[in-house]
């Protein structure tokens, strides 16, 4: 008895760490000492580590900054190299970068600001925080997640330097922003944010967590734990041989060449996400994805990501054994591929977007473009025309069939050879998944409910 008395006494005395950022008051000003962003103690010994051992993403950085390569973040890029080298010069280099007239990114300020302090001299502070309100100001009502997460930043680092900063930028995010537009949306059965908007959204959710032990993702677990599948299956199955390193390109709304500057963030995001919880079954299929030699960033641009988030001691779980469908019917989105090998045939629906990815070559589809069948190994895509009456033939899997071009959130009528009527519900975006179980072979009718 004495004994639980004393662990009661003990766990009483412990920091509560905040569960769910809608019901948990939070203090947003901050007392931190710096740096406060993405550089807690655990992530800081890993570096160090890298950097210790020389490993290739440690060379390939410093070869880049000690050349003076041109960087097209110079102040993440020098700011980083600083808190891991502890050369003043290079920090230097990125206070300068920051003082000039380039130094007009608010994130990379919010950075430099964090990661250079000691390095300020005289008025440079003043003059730091005076740049970074004076970009604050032009971004104050802006709801995009790239806008968001760099007032988040610069607020979070300004906090306890500029009295109430937190409370006018930081706070709305959470109290406002982020119910509004993003669990608002979700639960309206709507994507809050696009594949181009992760990078800023883990940069957002790593912020609040390491400075306010506040984990944003905890109001709606089941959509940010679906996040690393999505992320995988919403990249195009062939590489893009770039001239340092090959890159997987993310879905694009417009063909043409890929922009390989959101290819860099995409990559970024995926490697932030792992280091959001290592534990995580999908986060493990995310780093097997990752852990190609092929794909780690060695560009001016890419290299900084690289050394910051990869983590290549984490194991990961082959990427082969990850489900190729994503289907989401609360949104209607959906994503198939063939196999995961390179030259694999891909599929996506969304929003009334369609795309289809074969024999490398990209293209948006209407719903009545798609007027054949669509076989992806036990997956099969059949447009509504198609649709009505078809028959199927499983092999030793089961077998899954996605009819598309319905009309959303319908009841219909599925009849099967030998089989009593069952029903099944289309999503919101007119999709209806039918499985069947290995070997069967069967006729299939399908119609609108009581029709």
């Amino acid at each position: 008895m004495q004994i639980l008395v004393i662990l009661l006494a003990f766990w009483a005395g412990l920091p509560v760490m905040a569960q769910t950022s809608a019901n948990v008051p939070i203090d947003y000003k901050v007392d931190k000492d710096h740096p406060r962003l993405f550089l807690p103690a655990t992530r800081m010994r890993l570096l160090q580590r890298e950097k210790e051992r020389e490993t290739a993403r440690w060379n390939q950085l410093a070869i880049l900054v000690v050349t003076r390569a041109e960087m097209l973040e110079p102040g993440f890029a020098f700011s980083l190299y600083y808190q891991v080298s502890k050369d003043q010069t290079i920090g230097r280099q990125a206070v300068d970068w920051a003082l000039g007239e380039s130094g007009t990114d608010l994130r990379q300020l919010a950075l430099v600001y964090d990661w250079c302090q000691p390095l300020l001299r005289g008025n440079e502070d003043a003059r730091l925080i005076s740049k970074m309100q004076a970009q604050l100001s032009k971004i104050a009502a802006a709801t995009d997640p790239t806008s968001v997460r760099s007032r988040a930043l610069a607020g979070i680092v300004m906090s306890g330097h500029v009295p109430g900063i937190e409370d006018t930028y930081v706070k709305p995010i959470v109290e406002k922003w982020w119910k509004q537009n993003i669990l608002g949306a979700i639960s309206a059965n709507r994507s809050p944010f696009e594949i181009g908007d992760h990078f800023p959204m883990v940069e957002l959710i790593h912020a609040f967590r390491d400075v306010y032990d506040v984990d944003l993702r905890d109001d709606a677990p089941k959509f940010f734990a679906d996040m690393p599948s999505f992320h995988i299956l919403a990249h195009y199955p062939a590489p893009f041989p770039a001239s340092e390193n090959d890159f997987f390109v993310p879905l694009m709304q417009t063909h043409g060449e890929p922009d390989l500057r959101e290819a860099v963030r995409t990559r970024a995001a995926a490697l932030s996400m792992v280091a959001l919880d290592v534990n995580s079954q999908q986060n493990q299929f995310l780093q097997g994805w990752l852990m190609q030699d092929r794909y780690m960033m060695r560009g001016s641009m890419g290299a900084p990501y690289e050394f910051l988030w990869a983590n290549p001691y984490l194991p990961g779980l082959s990427f082969h054994y990850l489900p190729n469908v994503y289907h989401n019917p609360n949104t209607g989105r959906l994503i198939v591929r063939s196999a995961w090998e390179d030259g694999a045939t891909w599929f996506y629906q969304s929003g009334g977007n369609m795309q289809l990815f074969k024999g490398g070559e990209i293209r948006n589809l209407k719903q009545d473009a798609l007027n054949e069948a669509l076989e992806m190994g036990n997956t099969t895509i059949l447009p509504a025309v198609k649709s009505s009456k078809f028959s199927i033939k499983a092999g030793d899997v089961p077998a899954r069939y996605y009819l598309i071009g319905l009309k959303p959130d319908m009841i219909y009528d599925i009849e099967v050879d030998d089989e009593g009527l069952r029903e099944g519900r289309t999503d919101r975006g007119g999709v209806l998944e039918i499985s069947f179980p290995p070997e069967r072979i069967a006729g299939v009718l399908v119609r609108e409910f009581g029709s």
